[in-house]
């Protein structure tokens, strides 16, 4: 017979121990903290040791809780596989939510790609700019901005960021230093500190980083620079195809790099399902091909 405590228990341990927290445990499990609490207590009884130690709201692993959680987490990380696998035959499209700007400027346009590879998978692609909450279980698939940070989430870099000025041929005639630049009307994306950081780190003066037009999507600001507009401090990876095209080109080689990238995340569970490896996979590779073409660094 097997000795085995009960399940909820054991998956309240798990979580809270990972976590370091029964309040993060508890919305990753979506119960209340005192639930986790109440769990984990009775974990302890049943085992007859202690697994935490508590003081105040801190809490640490007891040597024996440090050894179960080793022993526990591959467990589960099995049973979610083995569940996954199970599911396969049944689930249904792979579900993507995408950054505006990303979709339009990059993904897009490169898809074709990924369905001549993979016919077999279908995809739901959904624009949002909200990040991703990972109780949201409406998509398999996010892809974001930002540091990578998302609670509940496998996170893996998909390419840096870069920016620099670009601008349509036609306005760059105009520009023969970046003190030109005072000659043309400023593109800014939000936030609005790029092009003074930009002019800052290129040692120009004398040139107003305040004034110009000012969108909030990184597509609309190379729209605006593609017509004409002025010049704009656009996002390297998002203009790659409209450079390579000539429909815009980069006036001057100084890049100003961009502490957030682009991030690929999906629920941990989710980690060995077919669809999603297959489209991480050519989506990475797809990244590191741009991530070259415009000179930024590959994402490890």
């Amino acid at each position: 017979m097997r000795r085995i405590p009960p399940l909820g228990a054991l998956r309240a341990f798990e979580a809270g121990a990972r976590h370091l927290s029964f309040t993060r445990a508890a919305t990753e499990l979506r119960v209340t903290q005192a639930a986790i609490s109440h769990q984990v207590r009775q974990l302890e009884d049943w085992l007859g040791v202690s697994l935490f130690e508590r003081r105040g709201h801190a809490l640490t692993l007891t040597r024996k809780g440090l050894e179960y959680l080793r022993e526990l987490t591959p467990v589960f990380e099995r049973l979610s596989e083995a569940t996954t696998r199970l599911s396969e035959a049944e689930q249904g499209p792979l579900r993507l939510t995408v950054l505006p700007s990303f979709a339009s400027c990059w993904l897009l346009p490169r898809l074709e790609g990924f369905r001549a590879l993979h016919p077999g998978v279908e995809l739901h692609l959904t624009s949002a700019a909200e990040l991703w909450d990972f109780l949201d279980d409406r998509f398999d698939i996010g892809i974001r901005s930002g540091l990578g940070r998302w609670t509940g989430l496998k996170a893996e870099p998909l390419a840096s960021e870069g920016l620099s000025p670009v601008c349509s041929p036609a306005v760059a005639k105009k520009l023969r230093s970046p003190s030109d630049l005072v000659k043309v009307r400023l593109i800014h994306d939000t936030p609005k500190d790029g092009w003074r950081r930009w002019l800052d780190a290129a040692g120009v003066k004398g040139v107003d980083a305040d004034k110009g037009l000012t969108f909030n999507d990184a597509g609309l600001v190379l729209q605006a620079a593609r017509q004409g507009d002025g010049v704009a401090l656009g996002r390297l990876l998002l203009a790659a195809d409209d450079l390579k095209a000539g429909r815009l080109v980069q006036p001057f080689p100084k890049v100003l790099p961009n502490d957030f990238g682009y991030w690929v995340a999906h629920p941990r569970p989710l980690s060995s399902r077919k669809d999603v490896v297959l489209f991480k996979d050519w989506l990475l590779a797809e990244a590191r091909v741009t991530s070259r073409a415009v000179g930024l660094p590959a994402r490890e």
